[in-house]
């Protein structure tokens, strides 16, 4: 038996604040990732890592919103929190390679190809295994097709993100760059969920009004607890930037040049000069 299947529960109140985290993540993972490029060799693990862990909780996060606007009207719906959380952990380790890359080799075009596919790959991952961590008696089958397309939405759109993030600069291009990543990540999801089809384990003969006899799912209820921590440390990380300016504008910090003195430093030596 086809389930009914309904993915906007909410109307558009899931999908715009799923692109909103989703957006929020990107935002600070892509700036981390051009603040990388412009720092010391030695601190640049701690920017790509901020990065990934940025990225990976925004793409986690903003699935999870999305599917509390997902109900099936015949069968309740939980969650298997083991394979939920593993979600969230390829999703930072993929996302970690891919801007690592980039974040290393910087903006060739080798670096952002494969970067970004890892990346999108990352993103796609993570979306069929929370698919996979959905319990309900059904059978989840996928349209092949619109599974590939989702994976090569995922795929370029990071790309072109990650481009944006190391090749241009300023605070509109940021924008720009995180707006493309929300689209790789919403485009992806939505896609995906257009080739799910729900086939129900249900016994042959029920009664016509299934709502008399089986309980709603209410998936708010049960994602909301989990989605705290990730959000909370997209909160912290933007925090954390926000002491350091020149990441929201992807501008360079100024090195001095070598054997280079700031003016104060020679001031201060010519006057210990004079009085001695």
């Amino acid at each position: 038996m086809q389930g009914t299947v309904d993915g906007f529960t909410y109307g558009l109140v899931t999908p715009v604040a799923a692109f909103f985290m989703a957006a929020l993540g990107a935002a600070l993972g892509l700036r981390c990732t051009t603040r990388s490029l412009h720092t010391t060799r030695s601190c640049r693990i701690g920017w790509l890592a901020l990065g990934s862990l940025s990225i990976g909780s925004g793409v986690w996060t903003m699935h999870f919103i999305a599917m509390t606007g997902f109900t099936v009207r015949e069968a309740p719906i939980s969650y298997d929190k083991t394979l939920t959380f593993a979600g969230l952990a390829v999703a930072v380790v993929m996302i970690g390679i891919g801007i690592f890359i980039v974040g290393y080799r910087g903006a060739t075009r080798m670096a952002l190809i494969t970067g970004g596919t890892i990346t999108g790959l990352g993103i796609a991952s993570m979306h069929y295994l929370g698919m996979a961590g959905m319990r309900m008696a059904a059978h989840l089958a996928y349209d092949t097709p619109l599974v590939v397309l989702s994976v090569l939405i995922a795929g370029v759109a990071a790309t072109g993100a990650l481009w944006a993030a190391v090749t241009l600069r300023g605070a509109l291009s940021g924008l720009g760059a995180s707006i493309l990543m929300a689209v790789a990540v919403t485009g992806m999801h939505y896609t995906g969920m257009a080739a799910l089809d729900v086939h129900l384990h249900l016994p042959p003969t029920l009664p016509a009004d299934l709502a008399d006899v089986l309980p709603r799912d209410r998936p708010a209820e049960i994602i909301g607890p989990m989605l705290a921590g990730p959000a909370c440390f997209l909160l912290l990380a933007a925090v954390v930037l926000l002491f350091d300016p020149r990441v929201m504008t992807g501008e360079p910090a100024p090195y001095p040049r070598v054997g280079h003195r700031p003016r104060r430093m020679v001031r201060e030596g010519a006057a210990r000069a004079r009085y001695r």
